[in-house]
């Protein structure tokens, strides 16, 4: 059984890839970023930003605007809370989990301060 709409399949697709989950923080940082400045720190030509851009635009995250001969892209977010509602279904199987382990690693850093100190206390 399908339960997924189409376009929450094609955002989870779209974001299954780095470079374009890198592109999309960008973006989530910066208004409007050119096309040129968004290829800038990834070590792939400009036509493989442009492919990333293409399948960011098509799942509905990016749009893009010409001022002359430059092309300013902005992020989307409207297919993200989409994705964001999905996955608050599951919640609740993940989150006591990862409180568990939030504890966990409280416990264990008190310990480590614990036996710091003692270990303090014998060398004097």
């Amino acid at each position: 059984m399908n339960h997924r709409p189409p376009a929450l399949d094609r955002v989870f697709a779209t974001l299954a890839d780095p470079t374009r989950r890198a592109i999309l923080a960008r973006l989530a940082q910066e208004e409007s970023v050119t096309i040129s400045a968004l290829a800038e720190p990834f070590s792939i030509k400009l036509p493989a930003v442009m492919k990333h851009l293409d399948v960011l635009g098509d799942a509905g995250l990016i749009t893009r605007s010409k001022h002359g001969r430059t092309v300013e892209v902005r992020l989307s977010p409207a297919p993200l809370r989409g994705a964001t509602e999905w996955l608050r279904r599951y919640e609740r199987f993940w989150s006591p989990a990862l409180d568990r382990l939030a504890a966990h690693a409280e416990r264990k850093e008190a310990e480590a301060r614990v036996a710091e100190a003692r270990a303090k206390g014998k060398g004097r």
